[in-house]
C-alpha cells in the first residue's frame, strides 16, 4: 500500500517538473520582438507578438508590447484601447489569484498573471496620455492627472505596519504634470495650474533643463506671442530596461545551510539544495541615442531632453523591492521541500533509503525548472524626452535625427510637415530606439484642439 503510495506521489511530482520544464521561455520571444521593432520590421514584430500571447500568463504583457507597435504604426486609436484594457486589467490583478499563488509555489513566479512593475503601471497612463494626445486629445490631460495618482496609490499603498515605506522614495514621473502644464498653458487662461505643474516638473526633475524657462513663462502668463504657436516635440528615445535572471548566491548558501540542520534533526532528508535561487534583475539596455535634434525650415533650433528616465527609474525600483522578490523565491523553495518531506512521511518512506535518495532527485529536478519572472513591457524607450519650439503659425517643415550624447547623428534624418496654428499647441510625437525612426511620427490636429483645451480636464 505504501508502495503504490508512494509512486503515485512520486508520479505527481515528475508531471508537475515536466509540466514546468516543457514551457518556451518567455525571454527569447521578448528579444525577437524587440529586435523586429528596432529594425522597423512591424509586420514580423506583430507577429511575434501574437505568437508570444499565446501562452496564458504572458498575454498581457505582449498586449503592451502590442499597443507600442500600434502607435508606431499610426494607429493611436487602438493603441489607446488596447492600454484601457490592460490598465484596468492590473488594476483588478494587484492581488493574485489564490490559486495562481499556490500554483506559482509549486511552479515559479511566472505562473501568476502579469500585473506589471510599479513603474509600469505608471507608464500605461503615460502612454495613455499619449495616444490620446495625437488624436483629438480630449483625454490626455485626464490621463495625465492619472500618472500622478497611480504613483501615489502605488508609494502609499506599500506602507508597513512599522510606519517604513520601501518605496517612499520612488523618482516621481515628471512627464505626467509636464503634459498637463502643457495643455492648461494652451487655454490662456489657466497659469496657476501651470505654475504649479511646473513647479512639480522642477522639483521631481531638476536635472531637466527646460524646466525653470517653463516656470518662469508661467509665472508671466504667457504662452506664446500673438501670431505664434507652439511645437512640441515628444520623442521615445532609446531602448527600455529589460529583466534578465540572475542566482542568488547568499540565498542558495543559507539554504543549503538549513537543508543540513533539517536533515540531521529530522526523521527524513530533505533534497539537497543543487539548484540556485533564481531572481529577475533589471538591466539597462546600452544604446547610443542621446536626444533628438530639429531642424525647422533647415534651421537647427534645438534637442531634446530628457523629461523621465525610465530605465533609471526602473533600476531604483527594483532595487527597492528586490528583498521581497527574494524571500517570495526562498519560499517557493521551502515549499517544494515540504512537499517532498511530506511525501516522504506520507508513504513511510524509510531515511537513507534507495526511495528516498530517489524522491530526493526528484526534488532536486523540481527545483531546477524554476526560473526567474522576467517578463517586462520590453518595447518601452530608455527615455521620454521633449522640445518646446515657439514658431510662426503656418506650414513648416520639420527636420529630426537621432543624436549621440555628444551631438553626433545617428542614422537617417526625418522630415515631416506640420501646421503650426496661433496660440495653439501642436504635438509631434515618434519613436527612435537606435538611430533611425521606427514607424511613423504622429501628430495632433491644433486646430481642432484649441476648443477642447479651454475645457477644464476632466
Amino acid at each position: 500500500m505504501a508502495s503504490g503510495c508512494f509512486w503515485r506521489c512520486n508520479w505527481l511530482v515528475l508531471a508537475l517538473t515536466l509540466c514546468v520544464s516543457g514551457c518556451a521561455t518567455y525571454a527569447d520571444q521578448r528579444a525577437r520582438v524587440q529586435a523586429l521593432f528596432i529594425s522597423g520590421d512591424l509586420t514580423k514584430a506583430q507577429e511575434a507578438i501574437d505568437k508570444g500571447a499565446e501562452r496564458r500568463f504572458d498575454r498581457d504583457v505582449f498586449q503592451l508590447d502590442r499597443a507600442m507597435v500600434q502607435l508606431a504604426e499610426g494607429k493611436p486609436r487602438e493603441a489607446e484601447q488596447n492600454l484601457r484594457e490592460i490598465r484596468d486589467r492590473f488594476d483588478q490583478l494587484s492581488q493574485p489569484a489564490v490559486g495562481e499563488k499556490a500554483l506559482s509555489m509549486l511552479t515559479d513566479a511566472q505562473r501568476e498573471a502579469y500585473h506589471g512593475e510599479d513603474y509600469e503601471q505608471v507608464l500605461i497612463r503615460v502612454m495613455l496620455s499619449l495616444t490620446n494626445l495625437v488624436q483629438d486629445g480630449s483625454d490626455a490631460a485626464a490621463y495625465a492627472l492619472q500618472v500622478n495618482e497611480k504613483q501615489q496609490q502605488v508609494i502609499d499603498a506599500a506602507k508597513l505596519p512599522d510606519g517604513t515605506n520601501p518605496k517612499a522614495g520612488y523618482q516621481q514621473v515628471a512627464f505626467g504634470p509636464y503634459l498637463y502644464g502643457a495643455m492648461r498653458e494652451a487655454t490662456h487662461a489657466n497659469y496657476d495650474d501651470v505654475q504649479r505643474a511646473a513647479t512639480v516638473v522642477c522639483s521631481w526633475n531638476p536635472e531637466f533643463p527646460y524646466g525653470q524657462q517653463d516656470l518662469e513663462r508661467a509665472k508671466h502668463g504667457r504662452h506664446s506671442a500673438p501670431g505664434n504657436g507652439v511645437l512640441y516635440v515628444i520623442a521615445l528615445a532609446g531602448v527600455g530596461p529589460r529583466k534578465e535572471e540572475k542566482i542568488e548566491f547568499p540565498s542558495q548558501v543559507a539554504l543549503l545551510i538549513g537543508d543540513q540542520i533539517l536533515s540531521a534533526i529530522g526523521d527524513q532528508t530533505l533534497p539537497p539544495t543543487i539548484a540556485p535561487i533564481k531572481v529577475p534583475r533589471v538591466v539597462l539596455t546600452q544604446h547610443d541615442v542621446g536626444s533628438i535634434g530639429l531642424a525647422v525650415n533647415g534651421q537647427r533650433l534645438g534637442r531634446t531632453a530628457t523629461i523621465t528616465d525610465i530605465g533609471q527609474m526602473a533600476v531604483q525600483q527594483h532595487e527597492a523591492v528586490i528583498d521581497r522578490i527574494v524571500a517570495e523565491a526562498v519560499v517557493r523553495r521551502v515549499v517544494k521541500k515540504s512537499v517532498i518531506y511530506g511525501t516522504k512521511k506520507l508513504t513511510g518512506v524509510q531515511k537513507h533509503s534507495v526511495e528516498g535518495f530517489l524522491l530526493d532527485m526528484v526534488g532536486v529536478a523540481w527545483e531546477a525548472t524554476e526560473s526567474a519572472d522576467t517578463r517586462c513591457w520590453g518595447l518601452l524607450p530608455d527615455k521620454i524626452q521633449v522640445l518646446r519650439l515657439e514658431l510662426p503659425a503656418g506650414e513648416h517643415q520639420l527636420t529630426l535625427e537621432s543624436l549621440t550624447a555628444g551631438g553626433y547623428p545617428l542614422g537617417r534624418p526625418t522630415t515631416h510637415r506640420v501646421e503650426i496654428v496661433n496660440g495653439a499647441n501642436t504635438y509631434v510625437l515618434g519613436n527612435f530606439p537606435h538611430g533611425n525612426l521606427v514607424g511613423t511620427l504622429l501628430t495632433n490636429h491644433p486646430a481642432k484642439q484649441i476648443e477642447l483645451a479651454q475645457t477644464p480636464a476632466r
